[in-house]
């Protein structure tokens, strides 16, 4: 019962983080203003793994194209998928 409270919390986390990686990758092609706190708020959550993914994973980045929020994303649906059939 506790357990099955705790994979909800987690994947409730994981599929808010999806919706910041989305909205991220959104906000790339608006070029919104940098110094404005929800922008800064938004990249300080996501811009670490979004770096940690072109590091490791260099060819998501073809033709100046970062691939990596699609990829982020559907790792973390991987992620949630597992988590649901843990779940009694």
């Amino acid at each position: 019962m506790i357990i099955n409270s705790i994979l909800g919390l987690i994947i409730t986390l994981l599929n808010i983080y999806s919706w910041l990686v989305i909205i991220a990758a959104l906000l790339s092609f608006v070029n919104p203003d940098p110094r404005n706190q929800i922008v800064q708020f938004i990249r300080s959550l996501t811009e670490p793994l979004f770096e940690f993914v072109r590091r490791k994973m260099p060819f998501v980045v073809v033709n100046g194209i970062d691939l990596s929020p699609i990829v982020i994303i559907f790792g973390l649906n991987i992620i949630i998928a597992i988590l649901q059939s843990l779940m009694i």
